[in-house]
């Protein structure tokens, strides 16, 4: 085949038709598989030959899709030269579709279905494979990643879904926007950028796919002109507010930097105004990722709280449980877990010790004289449960608030790894790790409903990274045991948590019982998952609470 190079990889050469075959369903454009670096520049004229065959990044056991690519070439300079022009994406050029990702399949996209770029994202990309396009001032939804990805809307997001507030754009139960085109560095370098940071004029690429996405390998390093994305600030409390965080801390152990402690120390602080309670996920034992069988973490712990006095913060304590070794998910050989942070100096607060209980000990809901309490304080919810194998366990925990009793649970529900990509060959895709965190909620949603059943006016707070959207059939579960998840009193563009390949979504909540449900101010405050530069990938969240009900005696 004769064609042109538009781009050069390590390991072959983007070769594209100067003239085409006039059908926009069909690329004309290819990979030619070199296996190493070839002499040959961009720009020339060359003669292909070879086996054209379909190759599938990371093997059949994965759902990517598969590319189209010549291998075994022989490519002679020569042949008809010419200009290529790249193909525009956006105003101007072709328009890709902003809500369908794939809506006729019914199963195996290569098997089944109807080729449709007009209307599906997939068979959009698809009919681009290969060749040259050109993005006009494309606009930054998501940080540069660590593998040098950035996720961009074509046309500053004209015509594209819901943005964010601060420049994203938000997923919904049946948009997970199919605009984003996501640049990579594989030809030539990326620069690092946070959401809302721009590009302006145009950027060349071709059209590739891998790790779940087509991926746009930009031709030359772009240039990016900073949007002025700060990182947010909590709103100043009330006296006598009741403030509840949970934040990701992700993968936190003695042996990681200094910097990253001195940074989730002033978020802690200086962004979230130092609630009363956090819900902490992913806090690893004394030695990380060493798999020795350590499973405590007081050095994990202290040091957080050491940090946070360093940088003028309050006093905290903590309390939670160490696992058994292994078995609780995440880094092998960190035996992450959840727990709590509250503050020592807060007048009218106090954690209620229940002692006794260890990593296999089950919390119980009891009937106390003045209402529901719990067995252990702090104690795991079933943690024997199939629903957790592999996962962390669920930690029930009681305080005292003015003299108020406030039952919180820590969560930090099984990931999404294991699921079928969004841009993938399964269509519709199956979130196969979903069914775990059904389970799991089944769990939590059960222990909430025992607490109401004896007092619908208990003050019961369900907090944590939950894995899974606002819409979804978990968080679906904890609703229907009486809890309000308080991202939904949010403005749909700021339901979002944690941003992925561009997608600004929710995965972690604080959900509330209706006993305060009327007395509840929240945010998200976002420090994380739209900077380059991040400290977690999560977003924290804080909300503000008036706990009623009568006034109780502690232990």
């Amino acid at each position: 085949m004769p064609g042109v190079v538009t781009a050069k990889a390590s390991n072959g050469l983007y070769v594209q038709d100067t003239e085409g075959d006039g059908n926009p369903a069909t690329s004309d454009g290819i990979f030619v598989f070199t296996n190493s670096a070839s002499p040959i520049a961009v720009g020339t004229a060359v003669l292909v030959s070879g086996r054209v065959s379909e190759f599938r990044p990371g093997g059949d056991s994965t759902g990517n899709l598969t590319t189209t690519e010549i291998t075994s070439p022989v490519v002679t300079p020569g042949g008809t030269g010419g200009t290529i022009a790249p193909t525009v994406i956006g105003a101007g050029g072709r328009t890709p579709p902003t809500t369908v990702i794939e809506d006729d399949a019914g199963g195996n996209v290569e098997t089944g279905g109807v080729f449709d770029p007009a209307q599906d994202g997939i068979d959009f990309y698809e009919s681009l494979e290969g060749m040259l396009v050109r993005i006009n001032n494309a606009v930054a939804v998501g940080p540069t990643n660590d593998f040098g990805e950035i996720p961009v809307l074509a046309d500053n997001g004209a015509g594209a879904g819901v943005r964010t507030s601060r420049g994203g754009i938000v997923i919904r139960a049946n948009d997970f926007n199919p605009e984003r085109l996501i640049l990579d560095d594989v030809v030539a370098d990326t620069p690092d950028v946070n959401v809302a940071d721009r590009f302006p004029g145009a950027i060349d690429a071709v059209v590739d796919y891998n790790f779940g996405n087509f991926k746009f390998q930009v031709t030359a390093t772009p240039t990016a002109v900073s949007g002025g994305l700060e990182r947010e600030v909590a709103k100043k409390p009330k006296d006598r507010d009741l403030t509840i965080a949970t934040f990701n801390v992700e993968n936190l152990d003695p042996t990681d930097a200094p910097p990253k402690w001195a940074e989730l120390a002033d978020l802690i602080v200086d962004h979230l105004r130092s609630p009363d309670v956090i819900a902490i996920e992913e806090i690893q034992d004394n030695n990380g990722p060493t798999d020795d069988a350590t499973t405590d973490a007081g050095v994990t712990w202290r040091t957080l709280i050491e940090t946070i006095d360093a940088v003028g913060g309050p006093p905290y304590d903590f309390r939670q449980i160490n696992p058994v070794d292994d078995q609780d998910g995440g880094e092998p050989g960190g035996n992450i877990r959840v727990g709590f942070l509250f503050r020592t100096d807060r007048e009218g607060l106090s954690f209620v010790d229940k002692l006794g209980a260890g990593p296999t000990t089950a919390n119980e809901v009891v009937a106390g004289p003045q209402g529901p309490e719990l067995r252990y304080s702090p104690g795991r919810i079933d943690p024997a449960n199939p629903a957790f194998n592999a996962s962390r366990k669920p930690l029930a925990g009681e305080f005292l608030f003015d003299g108020r009793r406030v039952i919180v649970i820590a969560n930090h529900f099984n990931s999404k790894g294991g699921d079928d990509p969004l841009v993938g060959r399964f269509q519709p895709p199956v979130q196969h790790s979903q069914t775990q965190r059904i389970a799991q909620a089944n769990v939590v949603g059960g222990f909430v409903e025992q607490i109401l059943a004896l007092d619908r006016k208990a003050n019961v707070v369900v907090a944590g990274d939950l894995n899974d959207f606002q819409f979804s059939p978990p968080l679906e579960r904890l609703k229907a045991a009486g809890l309000s998840p308080l991202i939904e009193t949010l403005p749909e563009r700021d339901r979002y948590t944690y941003v992925f390949d561009g997608n600004s979504q929710s995965l972690d909540h604080i959900l509330i019982s209706d006993a305060l449900e009327q007395n509840d101010e929240f945010e998200v405050v976002h420090v994380n998952s739209e900077f380059h530069d991040q400290a977690s990938d999560h977003e924290p969240q804080i909300a503000r609470l008036n706990p009623r009900g009568p006034v109780v005696s502690g232990r």
